[in-house]
């Protein structure tokens, strides 16, 4: 279920603070990284040029965060799931 538009799209306010304080601390250097658990996040501007790493359920998965993925939540690009392959009869060589 989507979240009501007035209320606006939901951000952990732990997760803002570190992206905020890793973005000072960076400066000029370049490369920011933050590890978050927080899947159910929406992505907002401020995060545009960071890499998030967000937890899968077993470790972290690195995200850079691009233009096109702003409105979009982080849980969308860390997958929790990993296939395998179907069962079926594997083609042997006679």
């Amino acid at each position: 279920m989507a979240r009501s538009l007035k209320k606006g799209p939901y951000c952990s306010p732990k997760l803002l603070k570190k992206v905020v304080n890793a973005r000072d601390k960076a400066g000029a250097r370049g490369r920011v990284v933050v590890e978050t658990y927080s899947r159910r996040s929406t992505i907002i501007p401020e995060f545009v040029g960071i890499t998030l790493m967000v937890h899968c359920g077993n470790k972290f998965i690195p995200v850079l965060i691009g233009e096109n993925m702003v409105g979009h939540k982080l849980g969308e690009f860390a997958a929790t799931r990993t296939f395998r392959s179907h069962s079926g009869d594997k083609k042997t060589k006679k």
